[in-house]
């Protein structure tokens, strides 16, 4: 991991999400607010459509976080703002694209900007991400 330098683009990773992914994100966690799986709930309370949980959005960036710093262990921080809903219509399938940069390192410590980025929607908001490269 020690290979990073500042300004290091990290390649992107393309997580699917469709609405089977959000039933079952909604059975494991037990958030089963309408707004995620029923369109007609969804649309009557202003929503485009059926939503991602923000908190698969999170997970997934998560992920990307983890993956990138060599494991769980190695993440020391993690933060972003939800900005914007993953709309997910019915029969399809919508790409949340993750990609970071490296912002700074010091004292084996690295610092990730991330980005998350669906139908060209930037979804998160100064998400962040904090990894020991030791």
């Amino acid at each position: 991991m020690s290979n990073f330098e500042v300004g290091q683009e990290l390649a992107a990773v393309s997580y699917p999400i469709d609405r089977s992914l959000l039933v079952a994100y909604a059975n494991a966690s037990g958030d089963q607010n309408p707004i995620h799986q029923d369109e007609e709930f969804a649309k009557s309370v202003g929503l485009p459509d059926v939503i991602a949980h923000g908190m698969l959005t999170m997970a997934l960036a998560g992920r990307f976080v983890s993956d990138v710093a060599g494991g769980s262990a190695n993440v020391k921080e993690f933060f972003a703002r939800f900005i914007k809903p993953v709309v997910v219509p019915a029969g399809s399938t919508v790409n949340l694209i993750i990609s970071g940069k490296i912002s700074a390192i010091e004292n084996g410590i690295a610092k990730i900007d991330i980005q998350a980025i669906c139908d060209d929607v930037k979804v998160l908001g100064m998400a962040k991400a904090v990894i020991s490269l030791s």
